[in-house]
């Protein structure tokens, strides 16, 4: 608060009016793939480098979490998500939805409040609930929740069938949201599936980048090219409004690209969860990791006439600081419904502004700290420390922002003070620690490869590398694969019932399973579980349930009847394919 009064004395007028906001978020985005950063030369993003000399690049910009969930629900709240346990993409929800977020307090300011695309954070038929007046939740090409045409007329939440490719649906209808309320304040969150898998853009987009190179890398410049397009739609509708200079805009990445180790060409329609085409060179890792290539993300900040524009920032930034300074930026001494009557002191992010304008020359943020599954790290200055199960590696990025050269034996006062404050931190998460277990196959292999230098053997596909994309479920008469947020189980044979399944669970009775899901054929569907002790799944341990074929997401709450411990639990299907949009599991006590 002290840094916003100082500004307002010597800048009275930056405060004159509430500023537009806007929130661009790409989904497995890697660090290269931005051609202000002149890493490759492949890539083409005229509008986001405009953007950027018009701005602040911020070299050093982090996602809260190398995974999209998570990453979500921090940004949205402002709060790092390990504070309400939302630590992955299994988590459950109940924690998030108890949060204030960015959108309801611009909202109770006075914003008109739109999101538009990916929202993974519940159902997107309820992001109102969140903050959000008008939704365009396209992110593929099916039917999607709307409440918004694409020209920003009203209409009844419902499912609206997509007639554009999804991200150019997205820019157009930010635009139009833009046109409808030209003379008011509006909070716009434009998060792209991009270039998120599956890898679908259109032909035009792919022809503009011709001759050789993996497909994946075509589809994947193919995607940002029309990310990019539709940032240019964006800001000539705002320029064509003189509303440039009254419009604050981010871009970040949710984390880094899916790099799956060795960057395997698999053909665009086979392999849903391979790698996305998108590189994070010259950073070290991938999503998944809390090294610098799975968390640092393409990152700009722009408001021109009040930020200086062609600025590189080289001090740390989080996503976490773009509720703190959206909230920081509102007029002082407006209504009381400003989100500035009242500063929130729970948010865990900063106020930008006062360091992007060179009022405050010190840098944003004393420290940054992540927690993820097995692994966290703290970023303090130029030193990192980085854990991974028992393994432990300390980084100068200052010299070595490629984490080649762990000096954590040559500097082990500055591994033992680093990990002091990174316990104390996450010993304030919830549930507390610096780790949530040991860690996956997956994770070791990742570290072996990419901090340990080892050589990983490419594989096919293996159930337990499916597993992990599909957060421990498998299938059986069939094929479980993650496609944008949803679960798609697909079956051998179509006259033959399917299942899902998980194990190595360890859920305190009674248990609640809540699913939602679409399905091709109506029937009944089954609940079975297996007990600690059981050495197979027993005729009174199974719930059924109706299950209808219609294009409406249905929901079904069960709860398992036991006392005991479940350890491994089966969905039966009736024959035919089905789609999952939600499968919670949840103790009666943890």
């Amino acid at each position: 608060m002290r840094h916003l009064l100082f500004l307002f004395a010597l800048c009275p007028s930056l405060f004159a009016a509430k500023p537009n906001i806007i929130l661009i978020y790409t989904d497995d985005h890697g660090h290269a793939d931005l051609g202000i950063h002149a890493v490759v030369k492949d890539i083409k993003t005229p509008n986001l480098d405009a953007l950027a000399r018009s701005g602040v690049v911020a070299t050093h910009g982090y996602s809260t979490a190398p995974q999209c969930v998570p990453s979500r629900g921090g940004l949205m709240t402002g709060k790092f998500q390990g504070r309400f346990d939302l630590d992955n993409n299994g988590s459950a929800l109940d924690g998030f939805n108890k949060q204030t977020t960015i959108a309801t307090r611009l909202q109770n300011a006075g914003y008109a409040t739109a999101q538009f695309g990916k929202w993974h954070l519940g159902p997107t038929d309820a992001i109102t609930k969140h903050g959000f007046k008008h939704v365009f939740s396209q992110n593929a090409q099916r039917p999607f929740s709307a409440n918004i045409t694409l020209d920003g007329q009203d209409r009844p939440m419902s499912d609206l069938p997509p007639t554009e490719y999804h991200l150019d649906g997205c820019s157009k209808a930010a635009a139009a949201i833009i046109e409808r309320y030209k003379d008011q304040p509006f909070f716009l969150y434009v998060a792209y599936r991009g270039p998120h898998t599956p890898l679908d853009a259109p032909k035009r987009y792919m022809d503009r980048f011709p001759g050789e190179m993996p497909e994946r890398r075509r589809a994947a410049l193919a995607m940002l090219s029309a990310i990019d397009d539709g940032v240019g739609l964006i800001t000539s509708t705002l320029k064509k409004h003189g509303l440039t200079e009254k419009t604050l805009i981010f871009f970040i990445g949710d984390n880094g690209a899916p790099l799956k180790i060795h960057k395997v060409d698999s053909p665009l329609q086979g392999d849903a969860g391979g790698w996305d085409g998108s590189l994070n060179t010259p950073l070290n890792g991938e999503k998944g990791m809390l090294a610098e290539g799975g968390m640092s993300t393409p990152f700009l900040i722009a408001w021109p006439g009040t930020i200086p524009g062609g600025q590189v920032y080289e001090h740390p930034v989080s996503a976490l600081d773009v509720a703190a300074t959206a909230v920081g930026v509102q007029p002082l001494g407006d209504s009381e419904k400003s989100a500035t009557a009242s500063t929130p002191t729970d948010l865990d992010g900063v106020n930008l502004l006062p360091h992007l304008t060179g009022e405050n020359k010190a840098a944003a943020h004393d420290a940054l700290y992540w927690r993820w599954m097995a692994q966290s790290a703290i970023r303090e200055g130029n030193w990192k420390l980085l854990r991974g199960g028992d393994r432990e590696y300390l980084y100068d990025l200052a010299t070595d922002r490629e984490e080649k050269h762990n000096l954590a034996a040559k500097y082990p006062e500055i591994a033992t003070r680093l990990r002091a404050k990174l316990k104390t931190w996450a010993d304030g998460l919830t549930p507390p620690g610096m780790a949530l277990g040991p860690m996956a196959a997956t994770w070791n292999d990742y570290f072996d490869h990419y901090l340990e230098g080892k050589t990983i053997a490419p594989r096919a596909e293996t159930p337990a590398a499916n597993a992990s994309e599909t957060q421990g479920w498998e299938a059986r008469n069939g094929k479980l694969t993650a496609q944008d947020g949803l679960f798609i189980l697909t079956p051998d044979k179509a006259d033959k019932p399917t299942f899902i399944t998980k194990s190595k669970l360890k859920l305190a009775g009674p248990v609640t399973a809540k699913l939602t899901l679409k399905t091709t054929a109506t029937g009944q569907a089954a609940l079975a579980w297996r007990l600690d002790g059981d050495k197979d799944f027993l005729p009174a341990n199974r719930l059924t349930f109706p299950l209808q074929a219609t294009a409406e997401w249905q929901t079904h709450t069960l709860e398992i009847p036991t006392s005991g411990r479940v350890i491994h639990v089966r969905v039966h299907l009736p024959a035919g394919g089905a789609e999952f949009r939600e499968i919670e599991l949840k103790a009666g006590m943890r």
